[in-house]
């Protein structure tokens, strides 16, 4: 991927560059070169924003992190019964993991290679440590199945959550919106949890 020669970028639009490479080539695979080149930049000014492409990874899946993140702190993520709770949870990871599709589509892919993908993978266990909490709740509450084992349930609906960033595409012809994904994530996952 080659891009023209362009005289002005933002810190965001080199981000968004080097997501696009590392995602296509890999973090490992992945050299300065390369990335210089899909900016359309010299090294030394991709250097004169960043310390490396370890600091572009950690801002990427920084990015994305923090949306997960941010989504258990809104009030629907804390507030009436666990299955409530849990439902909205996975409604706006879904929306979240849509919203920047690039940057999940990274950390999804980090393998712990470098201290920064160590970090972001641990990061992931955190969440899904709090997704897993709500899902016990539920159950404590009766809402859900007591049959099926909590972190079982939890890793399905990451797989099935996390499962979209190898095949939506919102701009490709005939694509379903956003919102249709999450509603149909919900209705799945919840049809078959509830009691």
């Amino acid at each position: 991927m080659t891009m023209p020669k362009r005289d002005t970028y933002t810190p965001d639009s080199l981000l968004a560059v080097a997501v696009e490479v590392f995602n296509e080539r890999g973090y490992d695979g992945t050299s300065m070169e390369h990335l210089s080149r899909a900016a359309g930049i010299s090294k030394s000014s991709i250097y004169h924003h960043v310390r490396g492409k370890e600091e572009l990874l950690h801002r990427a899946v920084g990015r994305a992190l923090e949306g997960l993140f941010g989504v258990l702190e809104e009030p629907g993520a804390r507030e009436g019964r666990a299955i409530e709770q849990l439902e909205y949870v996975t409604r706006r990871t879904t929306e979240v993991l849509i919203a920047e599709l690039p940057y999940v589509t990274l950390l999804l892919r980090v393998r712990g290679n470098t201290k920064t993908e160590r970090w972001a993978m641990e990061r992931r266990r955190e969440f899904d440590q709090r997704v897993s909490g709500l899902l016990k709740a539920a159950v404590a509450e009766g809402d859900l199945r007591a049959d099926v084992d909590v972190r079982l349930a939890t890793r399905l609906l990451f797989g099935m959550i996390n499962s979209i960033v190898e095949w939506y595409r919102p701009n490709a012809r005939g694509a379903v919106d956003g919102e249709q994904v999450a509603d149909a994530v919900v209705r799945l996952a919840f049809d078959g949890l509830r009691t």
